[in-house]
């Protein structure tokens, strides 16, 4: 016995020292790396992180230097009117703009990250790493390997998403960007813009110390007449000659002493700061509004324009997503506005839903949140990150017993989130407890052509997360999920399935991480197995690029997985939650 618990402990301590071989090899761009934060038991961090990120890096840059030509060739936009427009190209230049910022890397204190490293355009805006979505769930941060505690969440059609605000006839808040809403949009009255501006000073994402670092890297941008045409922003700002150190230290870092102000500026130079940093958020959230990233181009936009006959497979899913599947509830589709045609006089509805579209662009969403009841995913990265790293700093000293409550951390302002700016609804925390913002179903589908069965194995498929923990790894199993959660549920945690002699994601579904608020209106639908196939061919008719191709799609350079089946995609990796705390416990 003690020499087989012994044989273990060797055979652990190989494979962490080789993978801390792999990851201490990454050499940050034109900087000396300091030591990789590497804390992960065995499994966690994936063994191709390295050249996986260097790959998404030259990816980038290729899509950075696509705006910088379009920028190049553009026509500059003539000054005109009171207030002042820029006439003419006004709009083409924001979304240039906006493109440029997206995809510069130096946005980031050690130069390797920038908001694309998490959300690419051939995953419909979410993470761009096959093994990263199987294992550690959130993406490195400029700092190796620092990681948060959920998936890259897509940000297509977020620009949509309403100032957050409660509800009180239907109890509920709806609106806010991010999993748990705390971009609420009070002070831009764009969720979205204020979304953008959360991950560059994240300790877990680009990792700045201060906000003003933003302004500080812009003003030796290539693009800066750019900025400065769009938003004729100052940038004669009396940067202390510290400021380069400050900006090439992450978030977090002792030498800081809790101060998110490292950067000794004049007060009129941190307003100019402020206000760079507002419009960098602005720019952002323009993009994302832009043809680039939510164009309407899908099937389905073509089925609602009388330009696409769905398929019997798809008509049959899109049916089912409408009826017995309930996914119509909280993915709105824009239509039954109106009978159509309506029945004759004094005749009642046959009961087929006969309803037209609406004059609206139909999102896939209510804006609202709901605690699904997902399960606890025992490799989300966060809950290993104990120990201080190269910087001093521990991102999560609670560690396993770190539980997300989403949208009720958010409202008590509480660990991981951010300041709630309305006392009000802090008395809805504990309602809102365990509730996440309800995505779009639009692009959920969208993967990289040349993994030509998209998300769903045998392939050739890209492994997409799916949910807020990315428990969930192909459309089958996210809509069997909704399917059977309560049919099949057992008093267990993930990875302890097979002691039962179950599989999970197939008849077995752990406890749910956050039991209270769960929305009891999915769990036991009673769809067949051939009525979730067919949603998920639906769900496919949503993705962008079939009446116009999607931009940057075929940038991805990686390599396509194939085998299994959509139904036990991702299960090799399960991991027992019991045995990881054991041995995180030594």
């Amino acid at each position: 016995m003690r020499q087989s618990r012994l044989l273990m402990v060797v055979a652990i301590v190989c494979v962490m020292i080789a993978v801390a071989m792999v990851v201490s090899t990454h050499i940050v761009r034109g900087q000396s790396s300091p030591t990789p934060y590497n804390p992960y038991p065995p499994g966690i961090l994936p063994s191709d992180i390295a050249p996986e990120l260097t790959r998404v890096e030259g990816e980038i840059t290729g899509i950075f230097n696509n705006y910088v030509t379009q920028w190049q060739a553009l026509t500059p936009p003539v000054v005109a009117g009171n207030p002042p427009i820029l006439q003419n190209t006004g709009y083409a230049a924001q979304r240039i703009l906006g493109g440029l910022l997206q995809y510069d890397l130096h946005i980031s204190p050690f130069q390797n990250t920038a908001c694309a490293s998490c959300h690419m355009p051939y995953t419909a805006f979410s993470g761009p790493i096959n093994s990263v979505n199987l294992t550690m769930i959130a993406y490195p941060g400029s700092f190796r390997y620092r990681a948060g505690k959920r998936t890259a969440q897509r940000y297509t059609y977020s620009h949509s998403f309403p100032v957050l605000h409660y509800n009180a006839v239907q109890g509920a808040f709806f609106g806010g960007n991010f999993w748990d809403s705390r971009a609420t949009g009070y002070k831009l009255q764009a969720p979205d813009a204020e979304q953008a501006q959360f991950p560059p000073v994240d300790p877990l994402e680009m990792g700045f110390p201060d906000t003003a670092c933003i302004a500080f890297r812009l003003k030796s941008a290539s693009y800066l007449s750019l900025f400065m045409t769009i938003w004729g922003d100052s940038f004669n700002i009396a940067f202390p000659s510290n400021t380069a150190s400050i900006c090439a230290t992450p978030g977090g870092a002792a030498s800081f002493n809790g101060n998110t102000e490292p950067i000794m500026l004049s007060a009129d130079d941190r307003t100019k700061a402020n206000n760079i940093y507002d419009h960098w958020g602005q720019s952002l959230s323009f993009l994302e509004s832009s043809q680039d990233v939510s164009p309407f181009t899908s099937k389905f936009d073509a089925f609602l324009g009388g330009k696409y006959t769905l398929t019997s497979d798809e008509m049959a899913g899109y049916n089912l997503f409408k009826g017995k599947g309930n996914c119509n509830s909280c993915h709105l589709d824009g239509r039954s506005t109106a009978p159509s045609p309506p029945p004759p006089q004094g005749e009642a509805p046959n009961g087929i839903d006969t309803g037209a579209a609406a004059a609206t662009e139909p999102l896939f969403t209510c804006f609202g949140s709901a605690n699904l009841g997902l399960p606890k995913n025992p490799r989300v990265a966060l809950l290993y990150e104990t120990t201080p790293d190269f910087f001093a700093f521990t991102p999560n000293p609670a560690g396993f017993t770190y539980s997300d409550f989403g949208l009720g951390t958010f409202l008590r302002s509480g660990f991981g989130s951010a300041p709630n700016p309305n006392a009000t609804w802090k008395p809805f925390a504990e309602t809102s407890d365990g509730q996440m913002q309800t995505s779009t179903a639009r692009d959920v589908a969208l993967a990289p052509p040349q993994c030509t069965g998209g998300t769903e194995a045998p392939g050739p498929y890209f492994q997409k997360e799916f949910f807020h923990n990315g428990y969930i790894k192909s459309l089958k199993q996210l809509v069997h999920f909704y399917n059977t959660r309560d049919l099949y549920k057992q008093p267990i945690e993930s990875g302890d399935c097979s002691a039962e002699g179950l599989v999970e994601r197939v008849n077995c579904w752990p406890s749910p991480e956050v039991p209270q608020n769960i929305d009891m209106t999915v769990g036991n639908l009673g769809l067949t197995s051939a009525e979730e196939d067919q949603i998920v061919v639906f769900l496919k008719t949503l993705s962008d690029g079939f009446t116009t191709p999607y931009p940057f799609v075929n940038t991805y350079t990686g390599a396509c997985l194939t085998g299994g089946n959509a139904a036990t995609q991702g299960n090799t990796t399960l991991i027992s939650a019991e045995k990881l705390r054991r041995l995180v416990a030594r």
